[in-house]
This record gives C-alpha cells, structure tokens and sequence, in this order.
C-alpha cells in the first residue's frame, strides 16, 4: 500500500531501527516507546488488521514474537512484557497496517491501564447466547 507508513519502512523508504527480520516479518524499535525495548512485529505484506492479515502471515508474526520476546528478555531482564495488538479506530489502531507490541515492564514501571482493568461477574445467560453466536459463526 502506497501511503502505509510501515509499508514504506519495509522497502527501507523510511529509517527504522530493525531488531529482526525474516521472508514475512519485520521487527523494529517503537520510536514512540512506552518503555525501553518497546518493539513493533509487522508482516511485510500490507494487512490492516486481524480481518485482513493472512493466517501464513499471523503465524510468522506468533512465530517471530517469541524470538524477539526471548531476545528482550535476555537483554534487558524485565519483570513482565505486554503483548498487544489493537484493531480498527476503536480501540486506537493508528497505522492501519497489522502490528504487534511487545511492551517489556519493570516492577517500577506505572501501570498500563489496559492491563488494569476491574473484574466484574458478567451475566452468564448473555456470556452463553454470546459464544453459542460466536460458536455458529466459525465456519
């Protein structure tokens, strides 16, 4: 996609800080960090989302998350890593192109508030109709 930002630093048209990369899959440092050693994982191929990324594709990307998480957990020792991956304008996915981020966290570090959410008993009757509906759905 022309006008893709993570498109254009795949073919090297834009800098990145690469820390990983493979036939599918790219791995470079988020220049927006929420902590040290935040790293983005994208698939080459221009997929904006979840719907629309490949299954080859989202496995290279699992695939590739493990090496890079390992690496980062040698190098840097974090007390935990969040891992995300956000679809749609609704949940803030700004580069419309499939991304995930391996968010390493130390003990010290503030809470990431979509990792602090409360836990409240949901109605089981609509938790059931949900996931008969869901259930249906996969092909």
């Amino acid at each position: 996609m022309q006008d893709c930002i993570f498109c254009k630093i795949v073919k090297g048209e834009i800098p990145s800080i690469r820390i990983y990369e493979d036939d599918r899959v790219l791995a470079f440092a988020d220049i927006n960090p929420i902590t040290t050693g935040h790293t983005l994982i994208i698939p080459k191929a221009h997929a904006a989302d979840i719907w629309e990324i490949s299954a080859e594709d989202l496995t290279a990307i699992a695939a590739a998350s493990k090496k890079v998480a390992d690496a980062i957990r040698t190098a840097l020792a974090p007390a935990g890593m969040a891992v995300a991956q956000l679809n749609g304008r609704a949940v803030n996915q700004v580069v419309m192109h499939y991304h995930m981020h391996l968010i390493p966290r130390r003990e010290e570090d503030p809470e990431l508030p979509m990792t602090a959410w409360e836990l409240k008993p949901g109605d089981m009757d609509l938790i059931r109709q949900t996931a008969g509906k869901i259930s249906a759905a996969i092909g």
